[in-house]
């Protein structure tokens, strides 16, 4: 299919319509013209006609003067004989008279005569067997005289068409010019969107090549500016997303394999050693356990995480206490921080309200937040868990002394791939999964931290369920 720009498109319908409007502008102004001055060439010689009737119908009243004789000498005496040319009409409707002393041609039409005998003025722009175009105004005067039965002013109209056409010329330059400007304006205007459009088309096929390194240059303020900085926006979000991503493969794959060496060295140690001491074998089976349970919940998270991007992630809800999901967690890290020289002061409340949710996945979020306390914890630090109730709402707190987070990562710390601390085991995805499954229980998990070295807390709140 054949593309239509959209500098073809303008030109074809918008300036389509405003050229026709234009021309069709020109024209009414043009006709408005011309109406106006034979419509002022016209009452001029109505005025001039009324003239005459008037000096005519006294000389009518005055029984001792001859209106014949005062006729011709009103003709032979016009005196604008040489713009207008006076005629007086017979009754059989021939012209007897004229102020020029020339007869018109006998196969000159006057159709003003026969409106005049009709009405009570008549007039006609037509042209004459010579091809002069006139305008010819006739009043009757029959009540006057019965010799005469009208009288006629003729005058050209050439001068007033040569005005007319001066005007029109004048009126259609102007139009063209307007034209001209609109063409200039509208090309420049539509080339103003194209340029750019052009340039985010471009730059937009090198971003789904997997191309981020170019930005859409922007230099204008409105919309067009708007949707440059929106796409220059989402490049570099798709270029951060793009670099966690890779870096979550690496780190993942670093992940897998050091459990997988571990396992398959003390593999091959025990199988080629038969088993060795009891000790050898407690120390090699305990390892292998340890490795094989961290490659289980590092797949876990993955596999959380791929359902959350398909949207099969479902939660099993009913009420549960969620002191007994806090404990066990607590529990698994007692003795891993106590090996490891990290205390865990854990503040148990008697008593606690209801929460209406997945007890497997509440425990997954606080088995995750833990193990992140305890991990990015030196030996010496301290972990401290409270739980409360609140407005409602149960909260749990996770503070620790460890290394804790850069103001500029706080804000980063819940995006999936993304690791704050790269000297620290981890998926990068386990915070993004824990907020998620507390935002699916309506709940909220805020994270604070005062700066590197000054430790990290974790604020989980659940709304209780009302007794």
């Amino acid at each position: 299919m054949a593309k239509h720009s959209i500098t073809r498109r303008w030109i074809f319908n918008n300036l389509g319509v405003v050229v026709l409007a234009i021309l069709v502008i020109d024209m009414a102004i043009i006709y408005a013209v011309q109406n106006y001055f034979y419509s002022s060439a016209k009452q001029y010689l109505v005025s001039k006609l009324n003239a005459v009737t008037s000096v005519l119908s006294i000389h009518s009243q005055d029984s001792s003067a001859n209106f014949s004789a005062e006729m011709r000498k009103m003709l032979e005496t016009f005196n604008e004989k040489d713009k207008i040319e006076l005629m007086a009409i017979n009754s059989k409707g021939r012209v007897v008279l004229t102020s020029s002393g020339f007869s018109p041609e006998a196969d000159d039409q006057m159709p003003d005569y026969g409106e005049a005998l009709q009405k009570s003025e008549g007039d006609h722009i037509y042209r004459l067997s010579g091809g002069e175009k006139v305008l010819a105004v006739s009043v009757p005067i029959d009540s006057m005289s019965r010799e005469y039965s009208a009288v006629r002013m003729v005058t050209s109209l050439s001068k007033i068409d040569d005005t007319i056409k001066n005007y029109a010329a004048a009126i259609t330059i102007v139009c063209l010019a307007i034209i001209l400007i609109i063409v200039i304006t509208g090309l420049y205007f539509a080339r103003s969107i194209v340029r750019p459009i052009r340039q985010i088309s471009g730059i937009a096929r090198k971003f789904a090549m997997g191309d981020f390194s170019t930005r859409i240059e922007n230099d204008s303020d409105d919309e067009i500016g708007d949707l440059c900085t929106a796409i220059n926006n989402m490049a570099d979000e798709l270029s951060a997303t793009e670099a966690m991503k890779n870096e979550f493969i690496s780190s993942v794959s670093h992940e897998l394999r050091t459990p997988l060496t571990a396992i398959k060295g003390w593999a091959e140690t025990l199988m080629i050693d038969g088993g060795g001491s009891p000790d050898t074998m407690k120390k090699g089976v305990g390892v292998i356990v340890n490795e094989t349970e961290r490659l289980s919940q590092m797949v876990e998270e993955l596999l959380d995480f791929s359902r959350m991007q398909n949207g099969h992630f479902t939660l099993q809800n009913a009420n549960m206490d969620i002191l007994a999901e806090l404990g066990d967690a607590v529990l698994i890290y007692s003795d891993k921080a106590r090996r490891e020289d990290k205390e865990i002061i854990y503040n148990e409340p008697e008593m606690l309200p209801f929460v209406y949710g997945d007890k497997n996945r509440i425990r997954q979020v606080f088995i995750n937040v833990i193990d992140n306390a305890v991990k990015y914890s030196s030996a010496g630090d301290t972990v401290t868990i409270m739980a409360y109730e609140k407005g409602g709402s149960v909260v749990v707190m996770v503070t620790d002394t460890g290394c804790g987070i850069k103001s500029s990562d706080l804000s980063k710390v819940k995006t999936k791939f993304y690791k704050a601390n790269h000297t620290r085991r981890g998926s990068g995805i386990g915070l993004a999964v824990a907020d998620e499954i507390i935002t699916m229980h309506g709940g909220t998990m805020d994270i604070t931290s005062e700066g590197e070295g000054k430790g990290t807390t974790v604020v989980i709140t659940l709304p209780a369920v009302k007794s």
